[in-house]
């Protein structure tokens, strides 16, 4: 059965209900027996699935999109103060409420384990949530990307378990309570919240602080992960578990073993050793299965089972998916928009090409991000064979002056990268056309729109 709707959440009306956090809470919502509307500015695919379940979907914003008697306006912390919704539910007096105040009242009453970490989120909620319902345990679940077996972000599910991917972007994390909580790195980003390390890690305090009495913080091997479970160790009641491939883990990883996009893992928890396949390439990947063996078993589901539960796990939507193949060239998609993801996902495909070269389509996602970062992603695309850097996708943000992707040219050429400025998108499946010859793998990278770019590749390299 499923749990009671909050009153405010009756008949809520979503602002952007098309992203990837909002579309889950509506999602959900809906599935529990909420009158859920909202509006987006364009249409897709998400849209499409949202009308399935009996949601209304408007498409651009409006004051007459919203109806007299919603009882909330659910935004994000990307919807502008001068949005004609939010000024129409001012005057009508009905209350706004943050996506993560709808996602925490989503979580009441329930098993929550809210996974959290600089990188690596989407990947281990999605981890767990296909091993809970291998298991047959129908959690529920919210994550930032679509699992490539349900092809779905989100899911009410009627058991006890709650998995949910939890952003440290503008400190909604904070919102949650769970009983268990994964933090699998800590690193600075998201600059345009957060100005220094010192600001990330009490933001990442906070978030454990507010872990149900006797629960459990799950901690990664990234040196952020660490010291965080060093600054939180005497809070009363928590228990840590570390994961790692260092002897002194709780759950030790003792090997990782490549095999072309898959990896074999072993690792010891309480004593015993699991082993398992993770069917996504490289060493981060392994790690993040480990941190959801972990963090499953401390909501009481047997090790051994939730291992062999974890090999049905296929991949998400946009973490290293494989998108197609034409002439002997396989394309695949990378969200990595991070130094620190980008690398890692390079790394994980050059040990997956083997002798093939490694050609990457890269978008750079936010003015500020590459202010910041632009050396260091520079010298990430030198692990590429070639690249193709696009302009600069700036979603929520306004441009900066003197910010473009010609930073990030300039330190991966002085890295030694061979590098393509590229400033008509269009143009780019024609430009890997004449790049790309049999064997070789292509990865379209970055948290904007470059995805669309992978079938449009394929279909240029078809003809």
């Amino acid at each position: 059965m499923a749990p009671a709707i909050p009153a405010a959440m009756e008949r809520p009306h979503f602002i952007g209900i098309g992203g990837a956090g909002m579309s889950g809470i509506a999602k959900i919502l809906a599935q529990r027996g909420a009158k859920v509307a909202g509006s987006d500015a364009k249409d897709s695919a998400t849209a499409q699935s949202l009308r399935a379940l009996g949601v209304t979907v408007h498409l651009g914003h409006a004051a007459e999109h919203l109806a007299d008697d919603a009882s909330a306006v659910v935004v994000s912390s990307a919807i502008r103060a001068d949005n004609p919704e939010l000024a129409r539910a001012a005057e009508l007096g009905i209350p706004v409420v943050h996506r993560s105040d709808a996602l925490a009242s989503l979580m009441d009453g329930l098993r929550a384990i809210a996974v959290a970490g600089t990188h690596g989120k989407t990947t281990t909620t999605s981890m767990l949530a296909v091993a809970l319902t291998e298991l047959g345990l129908d959690p529920s679940y919210a994550i930032g990307g679509d699992l490539a077996g349900p092809g779905t972000n989100a899911l009410h599910g009627d058991g006890e378990v709650f998995v949910a991917e939890a952003d440290e972007s503008d400190r909604s994390f904070q919102k949650y309570d769970p009983e268990v909580a994964i933090v699998l790195n800590v690193e600075l980003d998201h600059h345009a919240n957060y100005a220094s390390m010192d600001e990330i890690y009490e933001s990442f305090e906070a978030f454990t602080a507010k872990i149900r009495p006797g629960g459990t913080l799950v901690v990664g091997e990234h040196a952020g992960a660490r010291e965080l479970a060093r600054r939180v160790a005497d809070h009363d009641g928590l228990r840590i578990v570390t994961v790692g491939e260092t002897e002194d883990s709780d759950a030790h990883i003792l090997k990782i073993v490549p095999n072309g996009m898959k990896s074999e893992v072993t690792v010891a928890l309480d004593g015993v050793e699991h082993v398992f396949t993770v069917s996504v390439p490289g060493r981060h990947y392994a790690h993040n299965a480990a941190a959801a063996l972990a963090a499953g078993a401390r909501v009481g589901i047997d090790p051994a089972d939730l291992a062999r539960a974890l090999t049905a796990y296929t991949g998400v939507g946009r973490r290293l998916q494989l998108k197609g193949e034409a002439k002997g060239v396989q394309v695949i998609d990378s969200y990595a928009h991070h130094p620190t993801e980008m690398t890692a996902d390079l790394e994980a495909m050059r040990g997956a090409a083997g002798d093939a070269r490694l050609l990457v389509v890269f978008q750079p996602h936010l003015f500020s991000r590459t202010q910041e970062l632009g050396r260091e992603m520079g010298d990430a695309l030198a692990l590429a064979d070639a690249s193709v850097v696009l302009d600069i996708y700036p979603a929520r943000e306004d441009p900066i002056p003197g910010v473009t992707s010609e930073l990030i040219i300039e330190a991966a050429r002085k890295a030694g990268a061979d590098v393509t400025p590229v400033h008509n998108k269009g143009a780019v499946p024609e430009i890997i056309e004449g790049m790309a010859g049999p064997g070789d793998l292509v990865l379209t990278m970055g948290a904007g729109d470059v995805t669309d770019l992978g079938p449009r590749i394929l279909d240029h390299l078809s003809k």
